[in-house]
């Protein structure tokens, strides 16, 4: 939020007393100017706000920069309508006023409310925007009551002063309408960079219709339940989102699971053809060594059959893929077989 300094300059001419505007223009304008100062010092802790006449005898300053609603209402209750305003002067004594603000870093602005008419040549009014502008200080003007005659001069006057849309003209006929809600939606009452103010639309001039600065505990305590009523809102709306999120994380579960399943009937086919792979490279074992030991059943019988000597014996069996001659049931079986034989020639 930009940090401002803000003198309103207030019309107390004998032209506030007309009715055209809801009560008077004068009450009217006391409303607004307490709208602006509460919008002033909400939008930043930093604002001050000052408040000046510029009719009856002379331009006064009534309050200078402070964040005390207090003094501004008590000074507005003492306003009185009288004389003719004097645009130029008052201008001039807001500016002034604040070049000498304690906080150097604020921003200077001067609000003014014109209720009557500007007796002033456009050619005067060109040459004090100038120089406003030259010594960056932000004017607006509430242009109300006697806007036909005042509004072509005041534009010109907004147009050279203006750096950045930094200032504006605000103009706002008579009718059924109440000046201060007019102007709730007006760059006045959001500020210099836009900010969006804290007021409520149906005409309270407060969040919540509090002023915080009457009951700041009522007011913090009312911001603390909406925004935990809005938190309370998202975390609901997000809940109630989430059906479709947690269909689809359903879906995916399933599908994981499917997966897993898959997976794990994947596993027990691989287990089982590792399973029958390892029986079938067993029982070719097997078959292998039942192979090998009938060969050798059939060499030995054979040689033992042709009366071959042992060392005959022994290069058959040598001959025999993995046949060791030295093997003990090679050498069981050879002991067998002869016994047999000498059997045989005994009968």
């Amino acid at each position: 939020m930009v940090m401002e300094a803000s003198m309103i300059v207030v019309d107390n001419s004998d032209w506030m007393r007309n009715g055209d505007y809801t009560p008077t223009r004068l009450i009217a304008q006391n409303e607004a100017v307490n709208l602006i100062f509460n919008a002033k010092v909400q939008s930043n802790p930093e604002n001050t706000v000052g408040l000046m006449t510029m009719a009856g005898k002379s331009p006064e300053v009534l309050v200078t920069l402070t964040t005390d609603v207090g003094k501004i209402l008590s000074a507005l209750h003492g306003v009185k309508s009288s004389g003719q305003s004097d645009f130029i002067t008052g201008v001039q004594i807001a500016q002034l006023a604040l070049k000498h603000r304690q906080n150097r870093n604020q921003r200077q602005r001067i609000v003014v409310f014109v209720g009557s008419p500007v007796d002033v040549d456009e050619r005067t009014l060109v040459r004090l925007a100038k120089k406003l502008k030259k010594n960056n200080v932000a004017i607006d003007v509430i242009n109300f009551g006697e806007e036909t005659a005042n509004t072509s001069k005041l534009d010109a006057f907004i147009n050279n002063v203006n750096n950045s849309d930094n200032s504006h003209l605000v103009t706002i006929p008579p009718g059924p309408h109440i000046l201060s809600d007019m102007l709730m939606s007006t760059a006045i009452i959001s500020g210099e960079d836009g900010a969006p103010s804290n007021f409520s639309s149906g005409g309270d001039m407060f969040e919540f219709g509090i002023d915080p600065n009457q009951d700041p505990e009522l007011a913090l305590a009312l911001r603390i339940s909406m925004e935990e009523e809005k938190a309370r809102q998202e975390a609901s709306s997000k809940k109630s989102g989430k059906p479709e999120s947690s269909e689809s994380g359903e879906a995916m579960v399933v599908d994981g699971a499917s997966g897993a399943q898959q997976h794990h009937e994947d596993d027990d086919e691989l287990q089982a053809a590792l399973a029958m792979s390892m029986g079938q490279s067993h029982v070719p074992d097997e078959d292998v060594d039942m192979d090998e030991d009938e060969e050798l059943q059939r060499a030995l019988e054979m040689s033992m059959n042709d009366n071959n000597d042992d060392e005959m014996m022994s290069a058959v069996l040598g001959s025999l893929p993995g046949v060791d001659p030295n093997d003990a049931r090679i050498q069981k079986a050879l002991e067998d077989m002869q016994d047999k034989k000498k059997d045989k020639e005994d009968k």
